[in-house]
């Protein structure tokens, strides 16, 4: 493949400064390094393409596009050629994957994220495939306000309200979300400007003012109202998600010093039931949920934690001579001996809440 094209022969493109400075700021790649862009060929992910492009180019960065092929449109097809296409006038590797979506008897929101867990799946793949280990998202200012305005309806805690970091880890990929303090209109503004210069329009995905699915609703039906009455909310929930994940952060550190407190055993799967019941209620629930996601486990609802906190604090009044045991997920939690530990839950398992009135052996 030649070497690709800069800026010049893109049509007399002009890229946005403020973009191309959110990279500079958020990336840290050098040359030699491998990096991917997801790219789906709507507007913003498109835009952090071409961006890419520019600066991995100045700084001899090797730079790569993966499409994900869901199937869900009936112009997926014509999604990923047109993908191949800027990727062919960038003169980039773009490397696609069919995914198949597990979308029967599921609702909207249902279906919504079955497909995000078979992207990410099918990102891991191609980048297994490629070897690299870094994945750069689009995400920006306006899918993270609308991420925290979603999780306040739900009613989820400073966790929750962190919404999408800035950079995370999954499937033993770096993912980086470098845009997520920009505006959605500085990305539109772009990507017409391209599509002025180049004549390569990016493809509009319905599904994303669609009422049915959560986001397409709050898009639909609350964003013009709330555009209307309170400009700038964006930047606001935005600075809101940022300050949650601080406050995460402290907290987060609260319950490491609690959890080393609680007599942990040498894989930190298992730990005291007394020692955790000296600690205050709040932060009993705080190292709860700390062990859970340092687990691996994910974190539960609001209402299954209450759950499990009332069986522990319950149990240690019956004495140590019963087993808890509460299903999270693919996990199973059971006090035995005294000791409140974690497992992968197997097939006989009972249903999550009970406590079972076998006496320990």
């Amino acid at each position: 493949m030649p070497d690709p094209l800069p800026s010049s022969q893109l049509g007399g493109f002009s890229p946005s400064p403020p973009l191309l400075e959110a990279l500079n700021h958020h990336l840290s790649f050098k040359s030699g390094d491998s990096v991917a862009v997801a790219l789906s060929g709507g507007a913003d992910s498109a835009m952090l393409a071409v961006h890419t492009h520019l600066w991995a180019s100045r700084r001899k960065v090797t730079l790569h596009f993966f499409h994900i092929h869901h199937g869900l449109q009936a112009i997926a097809d014509q999604w990923q050629a047109h993908v191949h296409d800027l990727a062919a006038r960038l003169q980039r590797p773009c490397h696609s994957l069919r995914v198949q979506v597990q979308s029967r008897r599921l609702s909207a929101d249902g279906m919504e994220s079955a497909a995000r867990d078979a992207r990410y799946q099918g990102l891991a793949e191609l980048a297994h495939f490629v070897g690299l280990q870094h994945v750069l998202l689009a995400h920006h200012q306006d899918d993270q306000a609308e991420t925290v305005l979603m999780r306040l309806l739900r009613g989820t805690g400073t966790t929750g309200l962190g919404a999408m970091a800035p950079r995370m880890q999954r499937d033993q990929l770096q993912y980086w979300r470098p845009w997520l303090e920009q505006p959605r209109a500085l990305i539109l503004q772009a990507s017409d400007a391209f599509a002025a210069a180049t004549g390569w329009h990016a493809v509009q995905d319905p599904t994303n003012i669609n009422p049915d699915y959560t986001r397409g609703a709050v898009r639909d039906l609350l964003t013009p109202v709330l555009d209307a009455r309170w400009p700038g909310w964006q930047s606001r929930l935005q600075r809101q998600a940022q300050l949650s994940r601080e406050t995460q952060e402290v907290l987060d550190s609260v319950a490491s010093q609690d959890w080393q407190t609680l007599e942990p055993d040498e894989t930190g799967r298992s730990f005291s039931l007394v020692a955790w019941r000296s600690l205050e209620p709040a932060r009993q629930s705080l190292v709860l949920r700390y062990w859970l996601q340092e687990q691996g486990a994910g974190l539960p609802t609001q209402a299954r934690l209450a759950e499990l906190l009332k069986q522990l604090r319950g149990l240690h009044a019956r004495g140590h001579d019963r087993n808890l045991m509460w299903k999270h997920g693919q996990n199973l939690v059971r006090c035995v001996r005294g000791r409140v530990q974690i497992e992968s839950a197997g097939p006989g398992d009972q249903q999550a809440g009970l406590v079972a009135d076998q006496a320990s052996k």
